[in-house]
């Protein structure tokens, strides 16, 4: 049986892998400082889905930080109101939140 930190740290993965596929970036661009609007879009959509599993705010930005980006958990909160917002409001994201949710 797995621990539950790396449990969650494979479900991020999958995250990760997802998110960056439906966006058409590299994974690694989640991981900078870039403000490009789709590289934040993807990276709140991470945020938001490891929400879901439940993830705390302090394991997100742990499993954030395990990859060189640090986060403050107020900042990580925003991106999943966010997202939640987004989701109410545009069928495209409703979709591509359950064709994920499904997938991982």
């Amino acid at each position: 049986i797995k621990s539950n930190e790396s449990m969650k740290q494979q479900i991020f993965n999958d995250y990760v892998d997802e998110v960056s596929h439906i966006f058409g970036i590299d994974k690694e661009m989640l991981f900078t400082k870039n403000k490009r609007r789709d590289i934040v879009s993807a990276r709140y959509l991470v945020y938001y889905l490891c929400s879901l599993r439940p993830m705390s705010l302090v394991n997100i930005g742990d499993l954030m930080m395990e990859n060189g980006y640090s986060i403050k958990h107020s900042t990580i909160h925003y991106g999943v109101d966010r997202v939640k917002q987004r989701i109410l409001t545009d069928k495209d994201w409703n979709k591509s939140v359950k064709a994920i949710l499904d997938e991982v």
